[in-house]
Order: C-alpha cells, then structure tokens, then sequence
C-alpha cells in the first residue's frame, strides 16, 4: 500500500539522490522544494556554471506505469517555465547563462542500485 507518507518518503529520497547527482556533476544547488504560493514548487533550483537550472525530480519504484522520464507534460513544463520565471524576479533576474529546464528520474529497483537518470533542457 502507497501511503500519502510512503509517497512522500519515496519522494524525498529521490530529490536527495537528485541533489547528490547534480553536486557531483559540479553544480551547485541554490533551492530544495521552493515553494511559490499556490503556483507550485520547484524540487531543485541550482547554478551550473552561469545558468540558472530548475530540476523536476520524478522518482519511481521499478516496474512502476509510467517512466519517470515521461513525466513531464507539456502543462507541466509550462508550470514549471512560469515558476522559474517567479524564482528570477524574486532573486534578483536571469543570469547570464539563462535559465535551463531539467529532469532527473529516479528509479528504485527492488533489488541494488538507484537508477538516477539526468536530461538537460527538457522545456
């Protein structure tokens, strides 16, 4: 059974690996779960070298329905162009390096190793 607190957990857990990934690749991570009213929230804001990068972490127990990498809709990359237009007005505008769109999917296989896999400027 899936509780609300399970999903959450399972959640969690994949933003950490996410975060973890992202610092390992030399980015820096600005944000966990910025929230913007009733807009919605960005999982992980960060900075890769001058650009600005809003991560959508989907994370998925193996065998799940849907990949994770199929995760985002064209609605959803909508929402998520408009909080990060949200994220630049309250900090201070767009770097130099712009604003990049990316989602990094998490699978959990029953059995080893988390699956964590990145896309770069998916919206």
């Amino acid at each position: 059974m899936n509780t609300p607190k399970a999903h959450r957990a399972l959640g969690e857990y994949g933003e950490d690996l996410a975060a973890r990934r992202l610092t390992e690749t030399g980015m820096t991570v600005l944000a966990r779960n910025w929230r913007c009213g009733r807009t919605g929230e960005i999982d992980i804001v960060a900075r890769d070298g001058d650009a600005l990068v809003v991560c959508e972490v989907k994370t998925r127990k193996a065998g799940a329905f849907e990949h994770p990498m199929a995760a985002v809709t064209p609605a959803k990359a909508q929402r998520l162009r408009g909080l990060a237009e949200r994220w630049l007005q309250e900090h201070g505008g767009a770097p130099p390096g712009g604003v990049r769109i990316d989602l990094i999917g998490v699978v959990l296989p029953d059995r080893g190793a988390p699956v964590v896999e990145h896309a770069r400027g998916v919206a």
